[in-house]
């Protein structure tokens, strides 16, 4: 058991975050579930096997103090990490007229700064162990601004953070063992979209993409993957 890798995702209660918990649990993994929702962990914990392979975790990504306790959490259930999924976040309505200003201070609070947070939560042990593996989840809009969309702007700080710790890594720790890799999603038809719609991917789509760039080989630095569904231009 204490061979098993660790997977620990933020934003783990559903949507991409949920089905990357089981695919990871399917493929010999040990997860650590975080989130804010309490009640949907300990579900997702108890379908993935209960204490022995899943941990639940309730954590608020915007506050540091949460992010050491689950870090500190995750090692004393299982003794490592070994992949870091930094993937809690959700999106805004377009528009610089719509939404409230108190929304988009959560929604950058959470999706810049929980990853940054997150990062810097797991990093020592990473850095101690020497080896491991980060996945951030940007989008396509991290890499194409959206007219009016400030959720767009916050997924391009997410494609920087995930280049900027690649370069600490290599540059400042001469460590070439510890992977990054940013996730980027087209449509996928998850609880961030208030209404169901056609043409989007599913969140089981992108947990593949996830558990495809985690299972390269150690030489194998999968930087970036851009997802989209078939009929998105």
């Amino acid at each position: 058991m204490a061979d098993e890798p660790v997977f620990l995702i933020t934003g783990a209660s559903s949507g991409i975050g949920a089905e990357t918990a089981r695919q990871a649990a399917a493929a010999g993994y040990r997860v650590v579930l975080a989130a804010r929702s309490g009640d949907a962990l300990a579900e997702l914990a108890r379908e993935l096997g209960g204490d022995r392979h899943a941990l639940a975790v309730t954590c608020d990504v915007t506050e540091f103090e949460q992010q050491v306790a689950m870090t500190r959490a995750a090692l004393d259930a299982f003794g490592r990490i070994d992949v870091v999924f930094a993937n809690a976040g959700f999106g805004a309505t377009r528009g610089f007229l719509e939404e409230s200003p108190e929304h988009w201070r959560s929604m950058i609070l959470t999706n810049v700064l929980g990853v940054a947070l997150t990062v810097r939560a797991t990093l020592p042990h990473l850095l101690e162990r020497g080896t491991g593996h980060y996945v951030l989840t940007s989008s396509v809009a991290g890499r194409r601004s959206l007219p009016g969309s400030v959720y767009s702007a916050t997924k391009w700080a997410v494609t920087g953070l995930g280049q900027s710790l690649r370069g600490e890594l290599r540059q400042m720790r001469q460590n070439t063992a510890i992977r990054v890799t940013l996730i980027e999603p087209g449509g996928v038809e998850t609880p961030f979209f208030d209404t169901p719609g056609s043409g989007r991917l599913e969140a089981a789509d992108i947990a593949r993409t996830v558990l495809f760039a985690v299972s390269q080989p150690a030489h194998v630095d999968v930087a970036e993957l851009l997802v989209l569904p078939s009929a998105q231009p």
